[in-house]
């Protein structure tokens, strides 16, 4: 095994954690599997533990890359291979031995396993899978597991760590060829999406096995994801969110991730960025990612070849109501679900309870609120029982304006700007979960 030796657990780990806050993994499990008894561990479909990373990302606390050596020299990447920086890698029981014992202190609840590329797919695949073996077989691990899978490794090694892993990812890296082949010529978008159709198949065939098998093994129970970066090429919102909506249509994925552009190699060949990440325009991309998966709206509604790109101060489904003020006001009391889904301020969850308690009784504005409805978005698209909130003019300047006003437009941690890189040797560290934010950032 060509991994070197000449450095502590803990070394490794201060440079491979920090190596990893560019890997987006903020996600709950989306997998149940309790404890048995016999095995280390359980997994909640609520997600795992995070924190919020220095630009805004909430990473999962043990999140780390097996190693950051790396043979390719993609143009945007702080570990390609010509970059100067301090190389580490773990050995397969080494991260069998962290994750174990960050579990046994109650600081995680599952691993987040990325890597760079030592020696060749085929030698880093496989010693993913042989850490994943471990975890499982060995130490009986039987917690959250996200796994990342190598383009141009050996299908075979991707199965055999696809049955241990709970998730799996392939990150697509920029949202066109194009862009790819000019910040990463070594790298292909054949390679890249070849993997994610082998863990689709083996999704499906796994799910039709159950069906008749109950006791096989399951094959990325929690499915699979990727990531693109956002703002290292040129391409408009309206191509990413074309890319997006191939992905989920195309390859069955659960969630793509944006991770906006952060200039650390200083390369010519990409853009510079006065105001730092494009964090603002990252936000509206995953609001505009919820309203494609959970709010039944088309990227053609949202964009088009003439209007290519999000208005960066208003979330993208206020936005669209502000294009289509015809549609409005709409009457709470008799509207159908998907009508409701429509309306700033209205989420997926609250426009069910809307359905279900105007069964029993009319709603009025006060209801509104204790259902959950964020009143200073929606009071401007809404009536009860044919009155509006207040006397408000439906005139796309004046709700503009007002919208604007709201502060809660841009995200607090972007308001603020007073980031501060989360490490695992903080002491005190501020946890977050993210499974019952996603209602309110987007409605």
């Amino acid at each position: 095994m060509k991994i070197q030796q000449n450095m502590s657990l803990m070394q490794k780990l201060s440079i491979l954690a920090d190596a990893a806050k560019y890997d987006v993994a903020c996600t709950s499990s989306g997998v149940d599997r309790k404890g048995d008894g016999k095995n280390m561990g359980n997994c909640l479909s609520s997600g795992l533990c995070h924190a919020f990373a220095a630009d805004g990302r909430c990473v999962s606390l043990l999140k780390i890359l097996f190693t950051n050596e790396c043979i390719f020299n993609c143009a945007y990447c702080q570990n390609n291979c010509n970059s100067d920086v301090e190389r580490a890698s773990f050995t397969p029981d080494e991260v069998c031995d962290l994750t174990m014992e960050f579990y046994r202190r109650n600081y995680i609840e599952g691993l987040f396993l990325s890597s760079g590329i030592l020696i060749s797919p085929n030698y880093t695949m496989d010693l993913i899978y042989q850490t994943l073996y471990k975890l499982r077989n060995v130490h009986h691990f039987n917690g959250y597991i996200h796994v990342k899978a190598i383009p141009g490794a050996d299908p075979a090694l991707i199965e055999k760590a696809g049955y241990l892993a709970d998730r799996m990812s392939v990150n697509l890296e920029l949202p066109t060829a194009d862009g790819l082949k000019k910040l990463a010529p070594y790298k292909s978008r054949n390679t890249i999406l070849k993997p994610m159709r082998q863990i689709q198949n083996g999704i499906v065939e796994n799910r039709n096995e159950l069906t008749v098998y109950r006791q096989s093994p399951r094959f990325v129970p929690a499915g699979q994801s990727t990531q693109m970066i956002i703002g290292a090429t040129p391409e408009s919102d309206y191509q990413i969110m074309s890319v997006a909506d191939a992905l989920y249509r195309n390859f069955g994925l659960k969630r793509v991730f944006y991770s906006a552009f952060t200039n650390v190699n200083h390369n010519s060949n990409l853009p510079v960025l006065p105001g730092g990440p494009p964090l603002l325009r990252e936000h509206r991309l995953y609001q505009a990612d919820w309203l494609l998966r959970y709010y039944q709206f088309q990227v053609d509604e949202l964009l088009s070849e003439d209007r290519p790109d999000f208005n960066i101060y208003l979330d993208p489904k206020c936005d669209w109501a502000l294009r289509h003020l015809e549609r409005f006001p709409v009457e709470i009391n008799r509207a159908d679900y998907h009508t409701l889904l429509r309306v700033p301020g209205i989420g997926y969850k609250s426009a069910k309870r809307i359905v279900d308690a105007r069964r029993q009784n009319r709603l009025d504005f006060p209801d509104l609120k204790k259902i959950g409805v964020v009143l200073k978005r929606a009071l401007y698209f809404i009536t009860c029982s044919g009155k509006m909130m207040y006397n408000t003019r439906l005139e796309e300047d004046y709700i503009c304006s007002a919208l604007m006003s709201d502060r809660t437009q841009i995200p607090r941690e972007i308001r603020e700007s007073s980031y501060r890189q989360i490490s695992l040797f903080d002491t005190g560290m501020p946890f977050s979960s993210v499974s019952e934010q996603r209602e309110i950032i987007l409605s």
